[in-house]
């Protein structure tokens, strides 16, 4: 699918609406404005692509709504060369904001069937992350640790260890905690042991899965 002018016009009204929903931060929001969400979608719902809601994709998963990418993508704070993880790439459209930003990606996914899409996709739409691994999220990635963020992109019923270790001081993990409905909740790692918690919105993830499940 093409990024045509009707395309451009779409994604400029939607991110004027992000933006009288609070969101304040311009790189976030001129990121997004460049990042296509409709060709992260099936085609039979490309006319529904800049409306502020989440759509399915495949393996029974869902494209976030883009307020809350927004939302997230914010309370990351990500500066240009950051290194970021991302738990859960999903359809590939967070990594690929991320990416706009200036960040370095390295990205896990737990389902196959995403994993093979985004390998291939993102690549071909320019947008080319450090690494991207088919794994499970809930270890991290630690051979490339530490992080400057790391951001889960599935609701976690409890904040995983290996996440919180795997930030550099100062980092920050942003994670949607819960079981049928999620706090966004954000980590600073404020020294070797030390991290401090701040706690925002309610949302609604699909599950972050471990290797058993």
């Amino acid at each position: 699918m093409k990024d045509t002018p009707k395309h451009q016009g779409l994604r400029n009204q939607l991110f004027k609406k992000i933006r009288r929903k609070g969101i304040k931060s311009e790189a976030v929001l001129k990121a997004m404005a460049k990042v296509p969400r409709h060709v992260f979608m099936d085609s039979a719902l490309e006319s529904h692509a800049y409306e502020d809601k989440p759509f399915p994709i495949a393996a029974e998963q869902t494209i976030s709504q883009p307020y809350t990418v927004a939302y997230q993508t914010e309370l990351l704070h990500v500066k240009p060369k950051d290194k970021i993880l991302e738990i859960g790439t999903g359809s590939g459209y967070q990594t690929a904001v991320l990416i706009e930003m200036g960040a370095y990606v390295y990205t896990v996914e737990r389902q196959h069937e995403l994993f093979k899409l985004a390998k291939l996709f993102l690549p071909k739409l320019g947008y080319k992350p450090k690494k991207i691994r088919f794994g499970d999220g809930y270890i991290g990635w630690a051979e490339h640790a530490p992080y400057d963020g790391i951001l889960v992109t599935a609701g976690a019923p409890f904040v995983p260890k290996a996440l919180l270790s795997q930030l550099k001081i100062g980092g920050r993990l942003v994670i949607p905690v819960g079981e049928s409905y999620q706090i966004m909740t954000v980590f600073t790692r404020t020294g070797e042991k030390e991290f401090s918690k701040k706690e925002y919105g309610e949302f609604r993830f699909v599950p972050l899965l471990r290797d058993k499940e």
